[in-house]
């Protein structure tokens, strides 16, 4: 009777670890890279994206930022130019954990939500993450919009040009040769 316990008990185990080892596999995670756009004209822009950058650490690892970009309001025309910047961070997060850091940089940053689309201290949103659509309330994946902003594309297209917008399947290089005239952007 001892021995057939622990058969029993050594087959328990066995059966629990094949278990274990099975559900390990599947939250085995995966970095992915994210393409972020950064936005600031309120105050010191330039200091405004270095600090968040340099928050955006705890996402994961910053694997490159473009050079800043000095570019003209488009939705809102009445309001200081902005300074933006795309960042590439490679990241364990998903996509939803990496807008919550996006928006807790922001209001740490005293970014206040006044007026849509109005000035504003620092502004992050995710522009690509791997090749992922993603399309839940408040967060959508690629931007939305981003195939329409010179100042999201001329950066993304300097760190990234092959990056792919996984809709439209085209390049940021691509995406950056299709836009019309009418934005005005200029690298520093």
């Amino acid at each position: 009777m001892g021995s057939g316990r622990k058969i029993n008990r050594d087959a328990a185990l066995v059966g629990f670890f094949w278990i274990l080892e099975r559900f390990a596999a599947k939250l085995r995670l995966v970095a992915e890279t994210a393409y972020l756009s950064l936005g600031s004209n309120l105050e010191d822009r330039a200091a405004n994206l270095r600090a968040a950058l340099a928050q955006l650490g705890a996402a994961g690892r910053l694997l490159t930022a473009s050079a800043l970009y000095e570019t003209q309001p488009v939705d809102v025309p009445d309001q200081p130019w902005f300074l933006n910047c795309v960042a590439s961070i490679e990241t364990y997060m998903t996509p939803r954990e990496l807008l919550n850091l996006g928006l807790r940089v922001e209001a740490e940053m005293g970014r206040l939500r006044m007026r849509k689309k109005g000035p504003r201290k620092i502004d992050i949103d995710i522009v690509l993450f791997g090749g992922r659509i993603v399309d839940e309330p408040g967060l959508k994946i690629p931007h939305p919009a981003m195939h329409q902003r010179r100042f999201v594309l001329e950066p993304l297209a300097e760190i990234a040009p092959e990056a792919r917008h996984p809709e439209f399947c085209k390049t940021a290089r691509e995406l950056l040769a299709l836009l019309g005239d009418g934005q005005t952007v200029r690298r520093l």
